[in-house]
């Protein structure tokens, strides 16, 4: 590719701080290279203090940016110096990615379609009950609370070691979504059909707590989004039990799919090629 058409090929970017773990890069390349189409994809570390002035950069078009993804600790952020936030994001108060249409920023946030994309891919059926069980109360749980509500679950227990974090988010998305200390953990577990890590037990091969999942409906799914390892403790437990499990990689695969679409103009897919190309790379650097 000759210089020329690199400078006029849509540039995208995933911006955080820390950044250089991101592997959206690698994700976004590989679909560029799959297609066939012009453009790039990389990742620009900002600190908090310079996110703000990269903001009005995009806007400027300085930077010559069509778009690009949002992490960690910039996704409030993000959402509050957009243009144009979309309902998903107004809800969230988060946004991880950005587009510029028409002369403004517009902003969504992908990760809860990225949640059940997942699920869809992995374990088709596995909205088909009526009680979900989701463990943390964090940033991160956000999302998924919305999606799952969003899916139609009647019940949403959130179960939280400081429960009134778990309040917070019961009173954001409604009356179906409910609060619960740790200590009520097996009571709101009897009958569910879905129960969701979201928090960090688990990462990077940590040790985590024993879960007896029995309680659990016969036939229930146990996911986790943290996805390194791909297969956690808490999911080997799980399956050591007999229950379906679905791991947390597809999540990040799936919430790359409408950024990419809106910044290169066609819609990618998540293939077993791409699940192995990110597998060999989290190989690497364990």
């Amino acid at each position: 590719m000759d210089d020329s058409r690199e400078t006029q090929s849509p540039k995208a970017f995933v911006t955080g701080y820390p950044v250089r773990h991101s592997r959206s890069p690698l994700i976004h390349g590989y679909w560029l290279r799959q297609l066939g189409l012009a453009g790039s994809y990389r990742a620009h570390e900002v600190s908090a203090e310079d996110f703000p002035a990269f903001i009005a950069s995009l806007k400027e078009r300085s930077g010559g940016f069509v778009g690009g993804n949002v992490t960690i600790p910039h996704k409030e952020a993000a959402f509050k110096l957009a243009d144009r936030p979309d309902e998903l994001s107004e809800e969230l108060g988060a946004s991880n990615t950005l587009w510029l249409e028409e002369g403004l920023l517009h902003a969504t946030n992908t990760d809860g379609r990225g949640f059940t994309a997942n699920l869809d891919e992995r374990h088709p059926g596995w909205d088909r009950s009526e009680r979900a069980v989701i463990l943390g109360a964090g940033g991160a749980s956000r999302a998924v609370i919305q999606a799952v509500r969003d899916r139609g679950f009647p019940e949403i227990h959130v179960v939280n070691r400081t429960v009134e974090r778990a309040q917070e988010l019961a009173d954001r998305f409604g009356d179906r979504v409910h609060a619960h200390p740790i200590a009520a953990l097996r009571e709101v577990m009897q009958n569910a059909g879905l129960f969701i890590n979201t928090t960090s037990l688990g990462m990077d091969g940590e040790a985590a707590p024993r879960i007896d999942f029995s309680p659990l409906a016969d036939g229930a799914v146990v996911t986790d989004i943290v996805y390194v390892p791909l297969k956690t403790p808490l999911l080997t437990q799980a399956e050591d039990q007999g229950f379906a499990i679905v791991d947390g990689l597809g999540m990040l695969l799936h919430q790359a799919v409408p950024g990419f679409e809106k910044w290169f103009g066609k819609r990618p897919v998540v293939d077993e090629a791409l699940r192995a190309l990110i597998i060999a790379d989290m190989d690497r650097h364990i």
